[in-house]
């Protein structure tokens, strides 16, 4: 068979997964006791000089997994990589050694690839096409993601020696189906997960930010009084060193609550590897048939490790019990969210203070650059505040308007002083002068030229700019210029938020305000 779907869905994981089940012989008879070879195709081809030398190389594997019988399985990753790998010069590429080993049934083989790369070399070689079976892999809806999550979880905790939340799994899921559309689940989600968790990971690692204030201001106030003790005022350096002892106190305490959670972290982590260690060992124990050993680990060992991590979580409540945490060992949805808006730039995390009152006052803000226009700029803050809270519609853009008035009454300025607000810089926005689009063709520039124009690698004016920066202020100004037809374009951002570009890939306009 060979694997095909698009990129990060799991294709690889489902090779994996069958060696795994194979190992713990959850598979059926004729399956049990194969063994799965992966074959790198860049280590065979790598310093293959003169001709004749690949293809011996490659026959080599064949010949070896013939003789096996049926007991290993090929797999090849990135299988398209076989099709004119090798050839050239008159040699015979991968795929014509591999085709009559896989015609007479001597080779098995599993290959992934993506739909793209199946489309561009397997479907033109129609006789290795037929002796492939095509599996398309899905991209798992999101209840199977969270599944999928939930089950890899343990391993990146161990890897970044922090706990993840289960709510900072099905955020990761729900946030990045919502706000990254061009990559896959779960691949999208567990890049989420894992760069929120390697996060956490440094500033545990980093001295808290409390501590340095501390340590920089010691130092301060230290070369101030070595400036002092020159200049003779017994006064000044008397209040100095007051404060110093008492910043020094101060530091000391904060030194040692710090170094006390950070050492109870570790021990519980250190726990959790014993725990993870001896689990395996079990599992490799009842395996090869020594219960006695399984036993001892399962009821003795296992137990002990456990109830250290118990332990170490009681210690850890009882440090914290009258002051706040210096050491976050837990990966919580607010770190997810903040993973997002740093990938996109659209604001996801929890509304701080500050931006809560800002919201609130919004009209105030735009009143500052535009006087007047009071029903227009309720509109749009309206819009925005939806937005930012949560209740706008998902599938549309944040709002749209359409300002209409005589020149000089403060529409341009209006979307200007918008993307200040948004983005504290007023060039922030895309703007697309529309009298430039007075004939019917000019509609091409915004989506970009169809595949055989000149031009189609660059992409449209419009859906590049938005699909770099998803959260922005779109102004098309001067938009009765513009052909009739340009119209019909817009039709689907307005209404379904979305808009396909002359390469077939979707940007999403869900999260840009339309002027």
């Amino acid at each position: 068979p060979v694997l095909v779907g698009e990129p990060g869905v799991g294709k690889t994981a489902i090779a994996e997964g069958l060696a795994h089940r194979i190992v713990r012989g959850d598979v059926p008879e004729n399956l049990q006791g194969k063994r799965i070879f992966s074959l790198d195709m860049g280590s065979l081809i790598a310093g293959a000089k003169y001709k004749g030398e690949f293809e011996e190389r490659l026959k080599s594997v064949v010949q070896e997994v013939t003789a096996a019988e049926g007991d290993l399985i090929l797999f090849i990753d990135e299988i398209h990589t076989l099709v004119g790998a090798g050839g050239g010069e008159g040699a015979m590429d991968a795929a014509n050694i591999l085709k009559p080993a896989l015609a007479r049934g001597e080779l098995r083989c599993v290959g992934a690839t993506t739909l793209n790369e199946f489309q561009k070399y397997f479907e033109k070689d129609k006789a290795l096409e037929r002796r492939f079976q095509k599996v398309l892999v899905e991209e798992p809806d999101t209840e199977a993601s969270i599944a999928i999550l939930r089950g890899i979880k343990e391993k990146y905790e161990s890897h970044h020696k922090v706990r993840i939340k289960d709510e900072a799994v099905v955020q990761s899921v729900l946030l990045s189906q919502r706000y990254i559309s061009d990559r896959f689940l779960p691949d999208k989600a567990i890049d989420l997960m894992d760069e929120a968790a390697s996060k956490l990971r440094l500033e545990i690692n980093s001295k808290p930010e409390e501590l340095d204030d501390l340590d920089r201001k010691i130092i301060q106030l230290e070369i101030e009084r070595e400036a002092i003790q020159r200049e003779d005022d017994p006064k000044r350096l008397n209040l100095l060193k007051q404060e110093l002892a008492a910043l020094n106190e101060k530091r000391t305490a904060l030194g040692a609550q710090w170094s006390a959670e950070k050492e109870a972290v570790e021990r519980i982590q250190r726990a959790k590897e014993d725990v993870e260690r001896l689990k395996l060992e079990a599992e490799q124990a009842e395996r090869n048939g020594y219960y006695a050993k399984v036993a001892e680990i399962r009821y003795g060992k296992l137990a002990a490790a456990e109830q250290s991590i118990t332990d170490g979580l009681a210690a850890l409540d009882e440090l914290r019990t009258d002051r706040r945490a210096m050491v976050q060992e837990e990966v919580g949805a607010e770190d997810i969210a903040e993973v997002v808006s740093r990938w996109t730039g659209i604001p996801v995390s929890k509304m701080l203070e500050s931006e809560r009152s800002k919201l609130l006052r919004l009209e105030d803000e735009l009143h500052q650059r535009v006087v007047g226009q009071n029903e227009a700029i309720e509109a749009v803050s309206d819009a925005l505040r939806r937005a930012r809270a949560g209740l706008g519609d998902p599938k549309r853009p944040i709002g749209s308007f359409l300002f209409l008035g005589p020149t000089g009454v403060g529409k341009t300025e209006l979307a200007r002083a918008l993307a200040e607000f948004l983005f504290d810089d007023d060039q922030a926005m895309v703007r697309i002068d529309m009298s430039e689009y007075q004939e019917r063709h000019s509609v091409s520039r915004l989506v970009g030229a169809p595949p055989g124009y000149v031009g189609y690698e660059e992409g449209g004016q419009l859906t590049e700019a938005v699909r770099r920066r998803p959260y922005a202020v779109v102004l098309l100004d001067e938009i009765e210029k513009a052909h009739p037809e340009v119209f019909n374009v817009l039709l689907q951002v307005l209404d379904d938020g979305r808009l396909t570009d002359g390469k077939g890939r979707t940007v999403n306009f869900t999260h840009s305000v339309v002027v």
